[in-house]
């Protein structure tokens, strides 16, 4: 099942979703965490925590679930 990240802002870092989510419990475990595990975004694997996720990619991370980023205020469908 995919899970919705409502953007406030333009974008959001690789490592402010992972905090956001629950993954890392602080920002500088993010360097760690991607170096030690592999996250998806829009499919490819992305170790750079200061990648810009922007509303329509998906972020995938295994044992974790899968995120649609939105913006505010948008529909969107979480069965897909």
């Amino acid at each position: 099942m995919k899970k919705t990240i409502v953007l406030e802002t333009d974008y959001m870092t690789l490592g402010q979703v992972l905090k956001e989510v629950d993954v890392i419990s602080s920002g500088g475990a993010a360097k760690w965490y991607l170096a030690e595990n592999s996250v998806f975004v829009d499919g490819e694997l992305e170790n750079r925590r200061g990648r810009k996720l922007y509303a329509g990619m998906m972020l995938e991370i295994p044992e974790e679930g899968t995120f649609f980023m939105a913006k505010k205020g948008e529909v969107v469908d979480e069965t897909e």
